[in-house]
């Protein structure tokens, strides 16, 4: 999605991609004919007849068609045709992005700058264990609903259509400059505060853990021999145990429950520079969770994905200018305007704030940890998903100490 993402390789090059951003084959051998778009089902005649309010997500209208995941262009193409059918197929150019999330990526656009570019993302096999892929168009269309995303065209039998959004995608250097990362911690800000003021259901962190430890025991079952993956592993009993440690330690440190990204790396922001704004693209991990997560979870990014680097995690005195930009905004947001300067921040509510997501940062490096054990089984990227694993489950227990040091002032 991002501008800045480089096209494929000539064929017969395997590109070498990062890791947790990889999609696969589908599986899919044949393209369907695509029908016509089919209303959305959750959508009633009389939504259908009047303009619908701000937050509401619109209805999105879905093709009754497959994309070859093995080779994306000719059902890209068709689909661009049942999408734009003034556009001459002649004029129809291609990018294959090759730095997807999960997924195949194409752009079909006709002016040479894109700004016309439809985006078709195929979802890669097997990603339906990690992803929900009902929840995430619903989370699309919400954040969409509230300008945090871009316009949704169409789903189709096995995967999206969308808007192509100008800009570059960030990188480790990016997201350490003080000007763009407080844009960063206000788009954050305006995404938790997305139904900051109704009733939320659960955090989905407990759930997804379990959910990926359940998975996981499969391949470190005892009846599974695997010399290297048990090799630098947490056994089983390790896992369970701190699971079940950070269940109880961090649900009780009190922070609210949001909307949240969950998977906020830096590929995944996207800067304007004409604009001078960012926004956050892949919601397959989106839902709510504690607003501790989604900041311990980014400030885990900081180190980067391809070549990991914990040297480059924000010291504290990054980390409170983020978060008191972030606490500006969010408080603005879901209180209101509170005098000329904006809402005040107070240095009890930045160190609660700072110790929360420090702590639940032990909980991202579990979960990407799991995640890449999973990917190492199911994923044919040309990527050490198990290296990734160790690298993860290494510094959970080396920050374990540290942050579990921290303490709420009372």
């Amino acid at each position: 999605m991002a501008s800045q993402r480089r096209a494929a390789p000539p064929r017969g090059r395997r590109p070498r991609r990062s890791p947790r951003h990889m999609g696969r084959g589908s599986g899919c051998s044949e393209l369907g004919m695509a029908g016509a778009a089919g209303r959305c089902p959750d959508c009633s005649e009389a939504d259908r007849g009047r303009g619908r309010g701000r937050g509401v997500p619109p209805c999105v209208p879905h093709l009754g068609m497959a994309v070859d995941e093995g080779d994306v262009l000719p059902g890209a193409l068709r689909l661009v045709r049942e999408l734009r059918p003034g556009w001459e197929p002649a004029r129809v150019k291609t990018k294959l992005f090759t730095d997807g999330i999960t997924n195949k990526l194409v752009a079909c656009y006709t002016d040479e700058d894109m700004v016309d570019a439809v985006l078709v993302r195929i979802y890669g096999r097997k990603t339906e264990l990690f992803v929900d892929r009902e929840t995430e168009l619903r989370n699309f269309q919400v954040l969409r609903a509230h300008g945090c995303a871009p316009d949704l065209y169409c789903a189709f039998q096995n995967g999206l259509c969308y808007e192509f959004l100008p800009g570059i995608a960030l990188g480790p250097d990016h997201v350490r400059d003080p000007h763009i990362f407080r844009l960063v911690a206000q788009e954050m800000a305006r995404v938790h505060a997305i139904h900051a003021n109704g009733s939320l259901p659960k955090p989905i962190l407990w759930q997804k853990l379990h959910k990926y430890l359940t998975l996981v025991k499969m391949d470190l079952s005892p009846k599974v021999p695997n010399p290297s993956l048990h090799q630098d592993v947490p056994s089983l009993e390790t896992l369970e145990h701190e699971l079940a440690w950070m269940k109880e330690t961090l649900s009780q440190l009190g922070s609210p429950v949001v909307l949240c990204h969950n998977d906020l790396l830096c590929k995944n922001i996207i800067y304007n520079r004409t604009q001078e704004q960012v926004r956050f693209i892949d919601y397959e991990y989106t839902g709510y969770n504690y607003q501790a997560f989604d900041i311990g979870n980014h400030f885990n990014e900081f180190a980067g994905v391809k070549e990991v680097d914990y040297r480059l995690y924000p010291s504290k005195e990054t980390q409170l200018q983020w978060l008191r930009s972030y606490l500006q905004a969010y408080k603005q947001l879901t209180q209101g305007e509170q005098g000329g300067t904006g809402p005040a921040v107070s240095d009890k509510e930045l160190e609660a704030l700072y110790v929360q997501v420090n702590k639940f940062s032990l909980a991202s490096h579990f979960l990407w940890a799991c995640w890449g054990l999973i990917q190492d089984k199911y994923s044919t990227i040309d990527f050490n998903f198990l290296r990734y694993a160790k690298l993860r489950f290494k510094q959970y227990f080396k920050m374990k100490p540290v942050v579990t040091a921290l303490q709420l002032s009372k």
